[in-house]
């Protein structure tokens, strides 16, 4: 079906960040993922070099996946960011899934294990996966016999738009649910929804 320019200006106007098709546009631009990482990571510091939207892992063995935003960090560590509206899979096993698919594509034959990437996977969702009423979830592997935390090099995040406990990260999930982002606090992601939304190049990107 053809749309008018007005009826495709609409359409992306009624969009926000937490929908797949949006996200993926503002994630093409490394300096969005930054800002956003740079809140949930809770580092002023990080740096996302590069970012590959859409990306696909092929699987000859099964299924394979698409991801939202995978970014490379200053210090070559990767972090996929995901986003998710409905609530209608195991998202756990989900990201289990894909972080072993992102595994074993950016691992090169011959190397030792111990060269294995540093990844992280961000799982931004639109209901609270965890239930535990809490914006914010690490998930840590833990030895049962003695409490200590065992880091085999993937972190997994989990972050929701519904719980509010009144910290930056709850304020800039709230920005992910709204049709218009203007949240000062929030300057690169404000800005890119509005080029997005109201410039002829941006709504065409879209």
């Amino acid at each position: 079906m053809n749309l008018t320019a007005k009826e495709k200006l609409e359409k992306v106007r009624d969009l926000r960040p937490i929908d797949d098709v949006f996200f993926e546009v503002l994630a093409a631009n490394p300096a969005v993922c930054q800002e956003i990482l740079r809140v949930i990571m809770e580092d002023n510091l990080l740096v996302v070099s590069d970012v590959i939207v859409q990306a696909s892992e092929q699987n000859i063995y099964g299924r394979s996946v698409r991801l939202d935003a995978l970014c490379t960090l200053g210090n070559g560590t990767k972090c996929n960011i995901e986003v998710q509206r409905s609530d209608n899979d195991d998202h756990l096993k989900r990201v289990r899934y894909n972080a072993s698919m992102i595994t074993a594509k950016e691992s090169k034959t011959g190397t030792k294990f111990e060269e294995v990437l540093e990844l992280y996977i961000v799982y931004i969702s639109k209901f609270d996966l965890l239930n535990g009423n809490k914006t914010i979830y690490h998930i840590d592997k833990i030895l049962r016999e003695t409490g200590a935390i065992v880091n085999d090099g993937l972190h997994e995040i989990f972050v929701n738009t519904v719980i509010d406990d009144g910290t930056d990260i709850s304020e800039l999930m709230s920005c992910f649910t709204k049709k218009e982002v203007k949240n000062p606090k929030f300057p690169v992601l404000s800005s890119e929804v509005h080029r997005l939304k109201e410039s002829e190049g941006g709504v065409s990107a879209v």
